[in-house]
C-alpha cells in the first residue's frame, strides 16, 4: 500500500471530527476504491496537500455522520475505546486458532474499531444479487443430484461436478428432508475501483462467520451507541430467528418439538468459539460426532437418560468427514451411517451433504449461462471474470495474461492457496504456466481486483492515525420458509494486513462489524418468544449428552486434583523451609504423598535423606504439563475438559480457568532460571493458584444449574477428594506422622481444616479429636464422612431414586452411618487402629471402582438395553 500520504491524526477540543477526518486521514492506495470518501483514490498534487483539502478528500455523508456522533471527546477517545474493545474480546474469550492444538495458546479474535458502513443503495444491489444467486445454486443442486440435465446439455462440465471431491455420489437421487438442500450460503464480495460489487468466492458446505459477526456487532455497537442509533443500522436477530424457524419446519415429523443439534468438529477446531456461541444463541445442543449414533436409519443423541431422537443437524463440519462408512474411513469426527439416515429422509442436515463442488472458483465462470437457462435472468451481482483451464480455449486465452490475474486450485476450498500473478517473477510465471499446461483441469485463473479500502484506527507511539486497509465482505443468505430466502443485513468484513492484498483471518488479517443503514424502520425483533402463555411452558430439563457429562465429570475431578496437589506442594515446600524441617515422620509422610501424586519422580531421593534435592525436584516439576498428576498437568487437563463443555460455562468461569492456566505457566517459568530455583517464588505461584481454584469451585457450586451434568461434575470432584484425603490419612498413620506434633498439624492443614480444628479442640493433638473432625464430622466438607454421604446423595439423584433409597452403585461406598469413633480408635494387638486403616483402604478402593462404574454406566451407548457400554 502507498504510504506517502499517511498523516498523523489528532484532535483538539472544539475541532470538527468530520473536517479532521477529511483533512488528515490518508486516502486509499492508488487504484483502490476509498470507502471513506466514496470514490476511487487518485494521486494528490503537492500543491493540493499544502494549500487546501481537495473535494475527493471529503468523507461520504454516512461516514461524516458517524464521526459527528463519536461523543464529546471525539477522536481523543478512540484509544480508550480500542483498549475497551481488546478487553471485551479477551473477556468474552473470542478466539480464532489458525493451527489449533491441545496444548497451544489460543489466538484472540482480531476486531477493528471502525465498522464498514454500507448505504441503503449499496445494500439494495447486494441483497438483490445474493438472493438471485442462492436461488440459482439451489436449482443447480436439485439438478445435479436429480436428472442431471445440466451435465447432459454441457452447461456444466462433468469434470467440475462428478470429478470434484465435494460431489457425493451416495447422495444422488436422495430427496432432502424439507425439500431444500441449501439453508445457509455465504458469498465473499469485493468492490471494484468504480464502486461496483463483484462475487469473488462462494461457500456452501459449512460457511463460517455467523457467530463471529454477532460478537463483532455486540462489541462495536456498544462502543459507538450514539452513532449506531442515529445512523439507523439494521439489526440482525430477525434473520437468525427466520433461519431457526425454517430449520424447525423442515425437520421430518417425529411427534413433539423437533430436536436440532449443532455438529462441531470439537474444541480444537479453529472456529470452535463460534460453534459454541451459535449453539448457545440459537438454543441448540452442541454435539460432536461421538455424541450421535444411527440406529435403524434414524439419528440419536447419546444422553445420560439414554438415546434420544435427533430431527435436524446444523453442521459445522465439512462433508467429507460426516460419515466414515461412506466417505472418509479415517474420520473420527462424523457419525457412521449418517448419510443413510439422510437418504431415508429421517433427519434434516443443513446444508445437505454434497454441496462442496459449488465452492470451486471455476464454477463461477459458468453461472451467467446457467442463470439464463434456469432462471431466465441475467445475474444482478456479477462474479469476477474466471477461466477454468480445463477448457483449452480458456487456458490459451489466459496464459499470456497470467501476470495480471490470480491463480487458484480448481478442487480446493474457496480461496485456498491463491497466488497473485503480479507478485511473481518472470521465471515463476513460466513455472506456473508449465504446471497449468501439464494439469490444466486442476487450475483456475481469476481476474485480479484491487480491493476497496476502509478506514481503520491505528494507535502507535509515532502518533494516532486513520489508516486505509483492504477489505473483503462475506454476506450470508439463509432459508426463510418453504421457498423463501433472506439476506442477513450485515456480514463479516475481513480486513487485510498492511503487507497483504488478501483479506484472510488465516493470514493474520482482522475483521470489522458491518453496518447496513436503512431509510425505513429498524427491525427490533429478537429470538425471544412472546406468544406462548405460561400454561404452555412446562419445566424442561436440559439435555446432557454423554460426552458433555464425561467432560463435566473430569472437570470436577481435575479441579479437585489441581487444588489437592497444589495444597500438597505448598505444604511440602513450607515444611521443608520451616522450623519443623527436621521432623522425620513429617518428611516421610510428605515424601510418600508427593511421590504417590507424581509431584516428584520415583528416582528422586526421599525428603528424609536429601531435603534440598527433593525440594528442587518438586519445584522444577510444578509446571510440567507432560507428567501425569503434576500440578501443571492437572491444570492443563482441567482447561481441556472445560473447553469441551464451554457452552455450559459462564464467560467468567472460562476466563478464570484460562487466567489461572496462563498465570501458573508464567509463574513456574520464573521460579527456575539457569538451573536454579526459588522456593519463595514457588510458594507465591501456588498461593495464587489456590485462590484461582477456590474461585473455580465456588463458581461450580453457586453458578451452575443443578442438572445431571452438574451432579456428575460434583460427583467427580468429591470422588477425587475422597480418594486423595483417605490416601493421605492412611499414609499419615503408616508413617507415624499423626504421632508427631508437626505431622499432626500438617495433616489437619492438608485437610484444609486448621481453623475449624483449633476452634473446636484448641491445642489437643490426640487421635480421637483428629478422627472426629476429619472422618466423622458431617458439617465439615473436607471430612471423609461428609464426602461419602454427599456422594451417596449425588448418586441417588442421578439414578432418580426416591428419598431414603440408594442405587446399587452407591453400595460401593462405605456407609458413614455405620462409623463410630470408638470403633475407629480401637487398636489391635500390634497397636494399630485396624478398623480405621481398613476403612481408609475401602475409601481409596471405592473411589477407583466408582469411577469405573460411572464411566460404564453413563458415558457410552453400545448396548441399547442398558444405554451404555464399558469405557
Amino acid at each position: 500500500m502507498d504510504r506517502t500520504n499517511e498523516s498523523l491524526f489528532g484532535a483538539q477540543a472544539g475541532e470538527t471530527p468530520a473536517a479532521l477526518a477529511a483533512a488528515l486521514a490518508p486516502p486509499a492506495a492508488r487504484g483502490h476504491y476509498d470507502e471513506l470518501r466514496g470514490g476511487i483514490s487518485a494521486p494528490r498534487e503537492p500543491s493540493e496537500l499544502a494549500n487546501h483539502v481537495p473535494p475527493q478528500a471529503l468523507p461520504t455523508a454516512a461516514w461524516s455522520r458517524f464521526f459527528e456522533h463519536l461523543g464529546h471527546e471525539g477522536f481523543a477517545d478512540l484509544n480508550r475505546r480500542t483498549v475497551n474493545l481488546q478487553r471485551q474480546v479477551r473477556d468474552n474469550g473470542i478466539t480464532y486458532n489458525v493451527y489449533a492444538d491441545a496444548g497451544g495458546p489460543q489466538r484472540p479474535w482480531s476486531l477493528d474499531l471502525f465498522p464498514l458502513i454500507l448505504t441503503p443503495a449499496d445494500w439494495q444491489k447486494i441483497e438483490a444479487g445474493v438472493l438471485q444467486r442462492v436461488r440459482l445454486l439451489e436449482r443447480i443442486l436439485a439438478d445435479v443430484y436429480g436428472p442431471q440435465q445440466l451435465l447432459a446439455r454441457n452447461l456444466l462440465p462433468p469434470a467440475l461436478v462428478l470429478g470434484h471431491p465435494g460431489y457425493l455420489r451416495p447422495m444422488h437421487g436422495a430427496e432432502p428432508a424439507g425439500g431444500r438442500r441449501l439453508h445457509i450460503a455465504a458469498f465473499d464480495i469485493a468492490r471494484d475501483p468504480n464502486g461496483a460489487w463483484w462475487v469473488v468466492t462462494q461457500r456452501t458446505q459449512a460457511p463460517s462467520g455467523l457467530g463471529y459477526l454477532l460478537e463483532n456487532r455486540l462489541i462495536t455497537s456498544r462502543l459507538f451507541p450514539e452513532a449506531f442509533r442515529e445512523l439507523k443500522v439494521q439489526r440482525l436477530a430477525a434473520t437468525y430467528r427466520a433461519l431457526l424457524e425454517s430449520l424447525v419446519r423442515a425437520c421430518p415429523a417425529g411427534g413433539g418439538e423437533p430436536r436440532i443439534v449443532l455438529l462441531t468438529p470439537g474444541p480444537y477446531n479453529e472456529t470452535y468459539f463460534e460453534h459454541a456461541y451459535l449453539a448457545r444463541y440459537l438454543g441448540l445442543t452442541l454435539v460432536e460426532g461421538s455424541d450421535l449414533t444411527v440406529r435403524d436409519q434414524r439419528l440419536y443423541l447419546k444422553t445420560l437418560k439414554g438415546l434420544e431422537p435427533v430431527h435436524g443437524v446444523l453442521k459445522r463440519l465439512d462433508d467429507e468427514f460426516l460419515d466414515p462408512l461412506q466417505l472418509r474411513a479415517d474420520s473420527h469426527l462424523g457419525v457412521p451411517g449418517l448419510l443413510q439416515a439422510v437418504r431415508a429422509g429421517n433427519v434434516l442436515v443443513a446444508n445437505a451433504p454434497g454441496s462442496g463442488f459449488l465452492e470451486s472458483t471455476a464454477l463461477l465462470g459458468f453461472l451467467p449461462a446457467l442463470s439464463r437457462h434456469l432462471l431466465g435472468e441475467e445475474l444482478k451481482l456479477p462474479a469476477l471474470p474466471t477461466w477454468w483451464c480445463g477448457e483449452r480455449a480458456a487456458m490459451e486465452a489466459v496464459l499470456p495474461q497470467l501476470g495480471q490475474h490470480v491463480i487458484k486450485a480448481t478442487y480446493a476450498g474457496a480461496g485456498a492457496g491463491a497466488v497473485l500473478g503480479k507478485n511473481l517473477a518472470r521465471r515463476q510465471l513460466d513455472e506456473w504456466a508449465g504446471r497449468i499446461v501439464r494439469e490444466p483441469d486442476l487450475h483456475t485463473v481469476q481476474a485480479y481486483l484491487p480491493l476497496s479500502q476502509m478506514p481503520t484506527w491505528k494507535s502507535a507511539a509515532a502518533g494516532d492515525r486513520i489508516v486505509p486497509r483492504s477489505l473483503l465482505l462475506r454476506v450470508f443468505a439463509v432459508s426463510d420458509g418453504a421457498q423463501g430466502w433472506r439476506v442477513l443485513p450485515g456480514g463479516l468484513t475481513r480486513i487485510a494486513t498492511a503487507e497483504s492484498e488478501i483479506a484472510s483471518m488465516q493470514r493474520g488479517g482482522s475483521s470489522a462489524d458491518t453496518w447496513v443503514l436503512t431509510e425505513g424502520t429498524v427491525d427490533t425483533s429478537t429470538l425471544l418468544q412472546h406468544e406462548h402463555p405460561a400454561v404452555d411452558t412446562p419445566h424442561r430439563n436440559r439435555t446432557v449428552t454423554s460426552r458433555a457429562a464425561e467432560n463435566l465429570f473430569w472437570l470436577g475431578r481435575y479441579t479437585e486434583r489441581t487444588e489437592n496437589t497444589a495444597r500438597l506442594a505448598r505444604l511440602a515446600i513450607e515444611s521443608l523451609n520451616g522450623e519443623d524441617q527436621n521432623s522425620q515422620p513429617l518428611l516421610a509422610w510428605l515424601g510418600e504423598l508427593a511421590a504417590a501424586n507424581a509431584l516428584v519422580l520415583a528416582a528422586v531421593p526421599p525428603a528424609t535423606q536429601a531435603r534440598r534435592v527433593f525440594e528442587r525436584s518438586l519445584v522444577a516439576a510444578l509446571g510440567d504439563v507432560q507428567g501425569a498428576n503434576s500440578v501443571g498437568y492437572n491444570l492443563s487437563a482441567l482447561r481441556g475438559a472445560a473447553s469441551g463443555v464451554r457452552e455450559r460455562l459462564s464467560q467468567e468461569q472460562w476466563n478464570q480457568i484460562v487466567q489461572a492456566d496462563q498465570e501458573f505457566r508464567r509463574g513456574c517459568a520464573a521460579c527456575g532460571t539457569e538451573g536454579d530455583y526459588s522456593s519463595v517464588d514457588a510458594l507465591r505461584v501456588l498461593e495464587l493458584l489456590s485462590a484461582h481454584t477456590a474461585a473455580m469451585t465456588g463458581a461450580q457450586t453457586d453458578r451452575m444449574t443443578r442438572d445431571d451434568g452438574w451432579r456428575l461434575l460434583s460427583t467427580g470432584r468429591h470422588l477425587e477428594r475422597l480418594g486423595f484425603l483417605a490416601q493421605a490419612l492412611l499414609c499419615a498413620f503408616e508413617t507415624g506422622a499423626v504421632e508427631d506434633e508437626a505431622g499432626y498439624e500438617a495433616v489437619v492443614a492438608l485437610f484444609d481444616s486448621t481453623i475449624t480444628f483449633h476452634a473446636s479442640y484448641q491445642q489437643r493433638h490426640d487421635i480421637p479429636a483428629l478422627l472426629d473432625l476429619l472422618v466423622l464430622d458431617r458439617d465439615n466438607p473436607r471430612s471423609l464422612g461428609w464426602v461419602a454421604q454427599t456422594l451417596r446423595g449425588r448418586l441417588a439423584k442421578l439414578a432418580n431414586m426416591p428419598p431414603g433409597k440408594m442405587p446399587v452403585m452407591a453400595m460401593i461406598l462405605p456407609d458413614p452411618q455405620a462409623w463410630t469413633l470408638d470403633a475407629l480408635c480401637q487398636r489391635d494387638a500390634q497397636g494399630q487402629p485396624a478398623r480405621l486403616l481398613e476403612l481408609l483402604r475401602q475409601c481409596v478402593d471405592a473411589s477407583y471402582r466408582l469411577s469405573d462404574e460411572l464411566t460404564a454406566r453413563y458415558f457410552a451407548h453400545a448396548d441399547s438395553s442398558r444405554h451404555s457400554v464399558g469405557a
